[in-house]
């Protein structure tokens, strides 16, 4: 019986594989997005702010969850294309026991190191208290969120793209309900939020466990969870490009908080609200990115599978037809990003005439270069799908590490806070022509390819 990525026309592929993702995508945003907005108009504005520096924490688990997913999922790909089915399976389990074991060793140097590490984050004296209530118990559930993301990713390359999205539209849906009744019935303000999380992310990992030990096509066997090391290195070699891409995100957000309220207590609007609208902004932009991503993370599957079985025509018109419509998304999420900026930032609960303008200014030049900014991290999944671990890590570092980094750094020396709002169109700039560029050679070398394949 032939694998259904091999055969079947890459536009129905795209749409099973990648549908899924997107809502997966969109609903761990929602995560976050809820936590705010019920937070903004339960509890106070600054409190929104809490949520802005726990942030980098949730990013490490991602990161972590990437890292441990990503990777057992290409390897797991591109051996099945092989037809290295043991090879696939000891992959996949591998990664399980990765993830199972770093969600617990970070969710114990959280709780152990938590007031030094949200300083690190940016904490503010006044945000401080509300970051340890929110961070304290969020910490418990991050063995969850880590098996449920990298989970995700195995059980959409063992062919159940709905159920991979099924475990975490489950945990959302649950954060949804009960963040308000945590709020405003039981009154237990920024804690709540926390508990709806902690909530939904145990709701959403018990579905994943559910999958391996009842549901998986794989043939996964409690043998292969044992780590060996020659497998673990290389699910790490293929994983590490989208993990970094992550801790590039952690390295930019900590600096950017700290930054931002730097300049930002200089400045008419105060450290406390550029901290707060910022982050909004960004956890808005997370649903336009999550689409992107979805997409990527789709296309993941056929690009590994086809790249093991050395379909590169396959290869090639996936990246082609990704591209297009992370390009299409991105035109849509510009628009309203210029139109509409009062509106979103107003759901929030920001209300104050400060929060308001620097929020509008923000979303209008910060995130400027949106109508590109799918193409980088889209191209970063398929270098890795493909088996292309150190370009894929090039490319992930570009847009945080190379080129936003030391601009943040260096622009508002002179510009003050509206150096941090040009940093980004300059860097999704900058990122966007180096991606495009990688992916055109690495097309062309795949065209050669196809051409010499008797």
């Amino acid at each position: 019986m032939q694998n259904i990525l091999g055969v079947q026309p890459i536009n129905r592929l795209i749409a099973k594989f990648s549908i899924p993702a997107i809502i997966s995508m969109l609903v761990g945003a929602i995560y976050n997005i809820v936590d705010q907005i019920f937070i903004g108009n339960g509890v106070e504005e600054i409190a929104i702010g809490a949520t802005t520096i726990a942030f980098p924490i949730v990013i490490v688990c991602i990161a972590v969850a990437l890292l441990c997913g990503v990777g057992g999922a290409s390897n797991y790909n591109i051996e099945s294309g092989r037809g290295e089915i043991a090879r696939a399976r000891h992959a996949a389990g591998s990664a399980l026991f990765l993830m199972c074991a770093a969600g617990a060793l970070l969710m114990i140097i959280v709780l152990i190191f938590l007031t030094p590490i949200l300083r690190f984050c940016g904490a503010t004296d006044m945000l401080l208290d509300y970051s340890i209530t929110f961070t304290s118990i969020t910490a418990l559930g991050m063995p969850f969120l880590i098996l449920t993301s990298g989970g995700a990713h195995l059980i959409r390359a063992d062919k159940s793209p709905n159920y991979s999205m099924a475990c975490i539209l489950s945990g959302t849906i649950l954060n949804i309900i009960l963040n308000p009744l945590f709020i405003f019935g039981f009154k237990w303000g920024i804690a709540g939020s926390a508990w709806a999380t902690v909530s939904g992310q145990v709701v959403s990992a018990s579905m994943v466990a559910f999958y391996f030990l009842t549901k998986q096509k794989m043939g996964l066997h409690w043998r292969d969870l044992r780590p060996h090391w020659h497998r673990i290195k290389r699910v790490l070699s293929l994983g590490s490009a989208s993990s970094i891409n992550q801790v590039a995100m952690l390295i930019v957000q900590i600096l950017l908080n700290n930054q931002l309220g730097r300049y930002g207590a200089q400045s008419i609007y105060g450290a406390e609200i550029s901290v707060t609208c910022a982050g909004v902004v960004s956890k808005v932009s997370m649903l336009f990115m999550g689409i992107t991503i979805g997409i990527s993370q789709g296309c993941q599957p056929i690009w590994g599978f086809n790249y093991g079985a050395r379909n590169y025509e396959r290869v090639i018109e996936t990246y082609k037809k990704a591209a297009i419509m992370c390009f299409a998304i991105g035109v849509m999420a510009f628009s309203l990003f210029q139109v509409f900026p009062v509106q979103i930032i107003g759901l929030f609960g920001v209300e104050s005439p400060e929060g308001i303008v620097f929020a509008t200014r923000y979303f209008r030049i910060f995130m400027l270069m949106t109508f590109i900014n799918g193409i980088q991290p889209m191209s970063s999944g398929f270098f890795t799908s493909i088996g292309r671990a150190k370009l894929g890590i090039i490319t992930s570092i570009t847009r945080h590490i190379i080129f936003f980094s030391p601009l943040v750094l260096i622009l508002p020396r002179f510009w003050g806070i509206d150096g941090i709002v040009f940093a980004g169109p300059i860097a999704d700039t900058a990122a966007a022509i180096i991606a495009i560029s990688f992916a055109i050679r690495e097309v062309k070398h795949l065209l050669k390819k196809t051409e010499n394949s008797p």
